[in-house]
């Protein structure tokens, strides 16, 4: 259990997956950009916004860019840490094998 996902920014909680994510706000546009390694080897999924980091606004323009990139309604997605940081854990109420295989299909690669 809790065990982290051979993508490294993948890992299943329960029946829900976590999902770190380094988000850049006023990125000029919504999208996924893919895995990425940070400089301490960490691997996350990198993420992009127009919106400002100021009021959660940042925080909810993430959580509806994962929700409709991945199929799930908004409430299933959630950041539950790192409100005020570049690096959050986003929540998502779905099995962890459903979520990798959705990231997959929108091409984002997972190590293996």
């Amino acid at each position: 259990m809790n065990e982290p996902a051979p993508g490294g920014f993948l890992r299943a909680e329960g029946h829900a997956t976590l999902l770190l994510v380094r988000l850049t706000p006023k990125g000029g546009r919504d999208a996924i950009d893919g895995g990425q390694a940070l400089s301490d080897g960490r691997m996350v999924l990198a993420a992009r916004v127009r919106a400002i980091p100021e009021n959660g606004a940042a925080n909810a323009a993430l959580e509806a860019l994962l929700a409709g990139e991945l199929g799930y309604s908004g409430r299933a997605v959630k950041v539950v840490a790192g409100a005020t940081s570049r690096l959050k854990t986003i929540r998502i109420q779905a099995a962890y094998q459903e979520v990798r295989e959705r990231l997959a299909r929108r091409g984002v690669v997972l190590q293996s």
